[in-house]
């Protein structure tokens, strides 16, 4: 997000989530553009966006040929996609139908999300375009504030969960007579969870601030040192520009601070010169595991049969 050299992600990698983060930035954007226009063009270029820099996917282009998706766990095919010659009037059909639906919302979301990915018209990068047109209908609405308009963080949660609803909604090919139900309700529970994360995620932080508070000041370390002890105690990796740029502190000040940090046994500093950063010790990480295990559980609101393992954690 800062433009950084990444620690662990590759160059391929990271381009693409440079690209995605550009299309949803671009989404958000559009929410409140008086001459918006939901077309093609808008979704090629999305698809641009996100796989630009890499020609051979053939970005903003849909597929020329047959598509299928592979479950490589078990080796086994899962979807195939209808043909290559009935993507652009699929797609046509697609825009139509969010131009003129009036369903609730989060409904016409979670539709948009499951016929673009039914419909896989692009070579690669068509669960990022389904998320991407999921969050653009929410954003339209003005739902802009990602525990809201975003299910991704829950999906990539529970991964086996969304691939068995789609399969069971799609049933291995195209086939749209099917009902979708189970994918409605699927959705309407993810955003549940996801805002409920949210709120979780907002009660866990105030209580390891206050525990770090309390520790630091036990340690006599400055106040500020508590940028850095939280951004470890998260399991994140911590590098003294950030630090610097989040403490408001210059460079001898920083240095200083993460020394001292180190000394008092929170942080363990790795690499060296330009490529050193900092992790949490197991004393930083168990005053977090500590606030873990007395967050309050999720709860689903619709009491969804057990029909597919979702971690409520």
């Amino acid at each position: 997000m800062e433009d950084e050299e990444p620690l662990d992600a590759d160059r391929r990698t990271s381009l693409e989530i440079v690209g995605y983060r550009n299309a949803l930035t671009y989404v958000q954007q559009l929410a409140d553009d008086a001459s918006f226009v939901l077309d093609e063009s808008l979704l090629r270029s999305l698809h641009f966006m996100m796989l630009g820099h890499d020609l051979s996917k053939s970005p903003g282009r849909y597929r020329q040929g047959q598509i299928f998706v592979h479950d490589e766990e078990h080796d086994v095919r899962v979807y195939e996609g209808p043909d290559a010659d009935m993507v652009a009037g699929l797609m046509r059909e697609l825009i139509e139908y969010l131009n003129d639906d009036e369903s609730p919302v989060f409904v016409r979301a979670a539709m948009a999300h499951l016929n673009l990915v039914m419909i896989h018209p692009f070579r690669d990068g068509n669960g990022r375009m389904a998320r991407a047109l999921q969050t653009m209908v929410l954003a339209r609405e003005k739902i802009l504030t990602p525990e809201f308009s975003s299910i991704e963080e829950w999906l990539g949660r529970n991964t086996t969960a969304y691939y068995s609803v789609l399969a069971e909604t799609g049933g291995g090919a195209w086939h749209p007579e099917r009902s979708s139900k189970s994918w409605v309700r699927f959705n309407l529970v993810a955003h549940h969870m996801q805002a409920q994360t949210v709120l979780r995620r907002v009660d866990d932080a105030k209580r390891t601030w206050g525990e770090l508070e309390r520790v630091a000041a036990a340690k006599k370390l400055p106040e500020r040192a508590i940028f850095a002890l939280y951004s470890a105690a998260l399991g994140l990796k911590v590098r003294r520009a950030f630090y610097e740029k989040d403490a408001d502190v210059e460079l001898g000040t920083a240095n200083r601070d993460l020394r001292m940090m180190v000394d008092a046994g929170f942080l363990q500093a790795m690499g060296e010169t330009k490529g050193r950063y900092y992790v949490a010790t197991p004393e930083l990480r168990n005053i977090r595991l500590g606030v873990i295990q007395e967050r309050r559980r999720l709860e689903d609101p619709y009491e969804s049969p057990n029909q597919f393992v979702i971690q409520l954690r």
